[in-house]
Order: C-alpha cells, then structure tokens, then sequence
C-alpha cells in the first residue's frame, strides 16, 4: 500500500508540474492568494485521500484475491500432497508386487527348465522301453511261430499216431477174431483125432501151422 501511495503521489506531482497556470494580475483588483493556495490545497488534499482510497480499495481487493488464491492454492497444493502421498503409497505397493512377480517368474521359469529336463529323460526312457517292448514283442511272435511250428508239428505227428494207434486198434480186433476161429477148429480135430489115424494127424497139424504162420505175418504187417 506504501508502494503504490508513493507511486500515485509521484503520478500527481508529475501532473501538478505538467500543469501551466497563467495568473494575469490586475493592479486594480486585490487576490486573496492565500485562499487561492488553501483551496488548492484542499483539492490536491481531497485528490490524494481519493487516490488513498482507491488504492487501498484497490490493494484490498488484489489482497483478498491472492489471499483466494492462496487458499485454492493451499487447496490443491494439499489435494497435490495427498494424491502424490496415495500415489508413492501406490508405487511401493506395485514395486513390492513387481519383485513377488520377478520372482515367481524366475521360479516359474526354474520349475519350467526342470519339467523340460524331466520331459527329456522321461521321453528318452520311454523311448528306450518302447525300443525294449518292441524288440520284446518282436521276440514273442518268433517264439509265437516257434511254437505255433512245433504245434503244428505235434499236432501232426499225434494225427498220425492216432491214426496209426486206430489201424494197430483194428488190426488187433482182428487178429482176436481170427484166433478165436483156430480153437473151434483144433477142438473138433482133437475129437476127429481119437477116431481117426495117426496118420492123418501130421496133415492137420500141418495145416494148422500153416494157418497159424499165414495169420503170424498178417498180423505183424
């Protein structure tokens, strides 16, 4: 308020010297100049409480006004504060967040190179085992047809024993039904032998060896 009263006052007495006053004196008349200095006084006094007034007015209202501003300043200043305080509160947070993530990466991406390890052997042992079951598997269907072969043979081989067990079964049934005949035959010649006489003995005897070595080679052939 000093400043700008000093400047106004410095305004006017520029103006006061700016201003020419050409008084023309008349002998005949008598000038109160004393009066003519207290009116002016008055004036510049009544022109400098106007410019007083104004300018504390003047310099109240642009103090109310910073001081407005000043508070909305205050205001966002603290609103400023509060929000960087929530946002570094945020920050921290996140940074915190951040170091957990890099870290459950870095055990995700250990855990990954172990399951690819893992992945490996175990591709390569079952690998290693299908190459095993295969070379297993190959072996059972050679052993299979071995044994398929040797049943086959088997199978044969009982085919012609049973045959060949039917044919000596039949033979045999024969060979007992031809020496049941012989005995009926020798019972009656022993009872025609008592009749007749020696000499008819040898022939039927003969021809009972005869039929005895004809049926001998039947049976064993």
């Amino acid at each position: 308020m000093r400043t700008v009263y000093e400047q106004e006052l410095k305004d006017l007495t520029a103006q006061v010297k700016d201003v020419s006053v050409t008084v023309g004196l008349d002998s005949r008349c008598h000038i109160d100049l004393s009066g003519i200095v207290e009116e002016v006084k008055a004036q510049y006094d009544a022109i400098a409480a106007r410019s007083l007034e104004e300018a504390e007015a003047y310099s109240r209202s642009q103090l109310e006004e910073r001081a407005a501003r000043s508070a909305e300043f205050g205001n966002s200043l603290q609103s400023s504060r509060c929000e960087i305080a929530d946002l570094n509160v945020r920050i921290q947070k996140l940074r915190s967040q951040i170091v957990s993530v890099k870290s459950h990466c870095l055990k995700l991406e250990e855990n990954i190179k172990v399951a690819e390890e893992q992945g490996e052997l175990a591709f390569q042992d079952a690998k290693d085992k299908m190459a095993q079951l295969e070379n297993a598997l190959q072996k059972a269907k050679q052993d299979m047809a071995r044994q398929l072969r040797e049943y086959q043979d088997l199978m044969n081989t009982k085919l012609a024993l049973d045959i060949e067990i039917a044919t000596y079964h039949k033979l045999m049934e024969g060979e007992e039904s031809r020496m049941d005949l012989p005995s009926a035959t020798v019972v009656s010649t022993v009872k025609s032998g008592c009749r007749t006489s020696k000499s008819t003995r040898p022939e039927t005897q003969d021809r009972d060896t005869s039929g005895v070595g004809d049926r001998g080679p039947k049976g064993i052939t």
